[in-house]
């Protein structure tokens, strides 16, 4: 009995320390949050950072805004007004993005850093076109349909996050966003929260 309680206790106090030395070398977390600017929308993604000093991330953005084709008379209907417009129509650009970078502390204390990554990003482009108006709708209905045109293409992405690891495990995010490519740009700030191994332990 002795022995399997001291073997469980070594075995314990093992994963403890490595854990520990883990979080020492390396941060791995998850980031959300809500980005403003020609386009409105929202992201999330997963970073891995080394030795606080090289940072790795995979995410999704996803991006609305009014349409730029859509007629000046154009009414979506008390029926989709009920639910504050988020069926009508919308320009919208989706991104799966991959971006590297490096940390820069701002404080000794790593509680305020700048990740500067730059990336790349595979995007969607959808819009609606083909408008065609509706006759004698009622102020229920909307008075157009409309066809949606999708198109792909690749992104340059420009992503400077400040960050506020306030704890090991919680933190917020301040970032510039800049979408490059062919057909559309995106330029915004997004707020966000991160949640996971976010920095070197402290005694």
């Amino acid at each position: 009995m002795m022995k399997r309680t001291l073997i469980k206790g070594l075995f314990i106090c093992s994963i403890h320390s490595a854990n520990a030395q883990f979080a020492n070398n390396n941060a791995i977390y998850s980031t959300s949050g809500l980005s403003f600017g020609n386009y409105m929308g929202g992201d999330v993604s997963l970073n891995y950072v080394y030795r606080e000093k090289y940072s790795c991330r995979v995410g999704y953005s996803d991006y609305l805004r009014k349409p730029k084709s859509q007629p000046a008379d154009y009414s979506s209907g008390l029926a989709k007004a009920i639910i504050f417009g988020l069926e009508n129509p919308h320009d919208q650009i989706e991104n799966y993005q991959i971006a590297v970078g490096r940390i820069c502390k701002l404080n000794e204390t790593g509680t305020i850093r700048a990740n500067l990554s730059i990336g790349v990003g595979y995007t969607i482009i959808k819009e609606p076109e083909n408008w065609q108006k509706v006759e004698g709708t009622s102020l229920v209905a909307e008075n157009y349909t409309w066809d949606y045109h999708r198109q792909n293409t690749v992104s340059l992405i420009i992503n400077p996050q400040i960050e506020f690891p306030f704890t090991n495990i919680y933190g917020l995010t301040i970032s510039p966003m800049l979408q490059l490519n062919k057909d559309r740009t995106y330029v915004g700030i997004g707020i966000g929260q991160m949640i996971g191994i976010l920095r070197k332990r402290t005694e």
